[in-house]
């Protein structure tokens, strides 16, 4: 029996990932309840006196490809975020992506403006739809948690990327690992 994930269960789990990522942090992260609009998890420095909303959506896969609506296009703010979870196909940990909503909104109309110009399949014209994608493809915004402004040194919290631990954690120790605990 395999354990898919339905497209309902990989959002929630995208969610849950961002929220934990941002825990992990320093970062206090709240899910919001099912029906907010266009926000997923309201996140706040500890002091409260730094917010930012974010908007997660989730691939299952490792082509690092969302999908949106025409709505993204116009659905903006300063303190505005998408996270982009990639999940890997769980044979690696979550990816993320953290872009700014001016830049995901600019990127989709300027994609889809491109998408309609070109000829699709036996040179036919495209058909304009409400359809968007969002792809990191040059990895630009991949990790780029500093984008959402929160002070993680402030928090007292050193961060290391899955990636990084992975590193650690398969031989050389970084000079910022605890030494390991005698044992007793």
């Amino acid at each position: 029996m395999t354990n898919q994930t339905t497209p309902l269960q990989g959002g929630i789990a995208g969610e849950y990932f961002v929220a934990g990522e941002l825990a992990r942090r320093g970062i206090i992260a709240s899910l919001t309840l099912r029906n907010t609009k266009g926000v997923d998890v309201l996140a706040s420095s500890a002091d409260g006196l730094s917010s930012a909303s974010i908007q997660v959506k989730t691939c299952h896969g490792t082509n690092r490809r969302w999908v949106l609506n025409v709505k993204a296009e116009t659905f903006v703010g300063d303190r505005l975020f998408y996270v982009f979870v990639a999940l890997n196909d769980n044979a690696a940990p979550p990816t993320y992506h953290i872009v700014p909503s001016r830049i995901v909104a600019d990127t989709l109309r300027e994609q889809h403006a491109l998408w309609l110009a070109a000829l699709g399949k036996n040179g036919r014209v495209h058909v304009d739809n409400p359809m968007r994608n969002f792809h990191d493809a040059s990895g630009e915004y991949l990790d780029r948690w500093d984008l959402l402004g929160f002070d993680e040194v402030a928090a007292g919290v050193t961060v290391r990327s899955p990636r990084q631990v992975s590193t650690v954690a398969a031989g050389s120790r970084s000079r910022t690992s605890p030494a390991p605990r005698p044992s007793q």
